[in-house]
């Protein structure tokens, strides 16, 4: 299928910029075809490759956005590009307070199991 006609199944690589390593990378965030990153967003879609242990690096934040809007990833440039640090320097933050932040329920198990968090 071409990717100009997505269908459900389309890998991620389907989508301009991306590579078949990139379907490697989204799947282990839970991303499995190209239809589902394009209705998370590049913002969402990013954050989850982040979480799933993929190293944030901006030409690859950048080079999701311009696939997604069917440009070549060097198409970004000057104030859009700018715009785009912006939004990439606010993911990477966002990422880190959650990784300070204890898992969802880990206190909850921590008492069930009798040793409680450290305080």
């Amino acid at each position: 299928m071409s990717p100009t006609n997505p269908t459900t199944s389309d890998p991620v690589s389907t989508i301009r910029n991306l590579g078949p390593a990139s379907d490697a990378g989204y799947a282990r965030a839970g991303i499995t075809s190209a239809t589902q990153l394009r209705d998370l967003g590049p913002d969402a879609a990013y954050a989850m490759l982040m979480a799933a242990g993929t190293q944030p690096h901006f030409i690859g934040y950048y080079a999701l956005v311009m696939g997604l809007q069917g440009r070549p990833w060097n198409d970004c440039k000057g104030d859009e590009k700018k715009a785009l640090r912006v939004r990439f320097d606010a993911i990477k933050t966002r990422a880190a307070r959650d990784e300070t932040a204890a898992p969802a329920g880990i206190e909850r198990f921590l008492d069930q199991i009798g040793v409680g968090t450290k305080r």
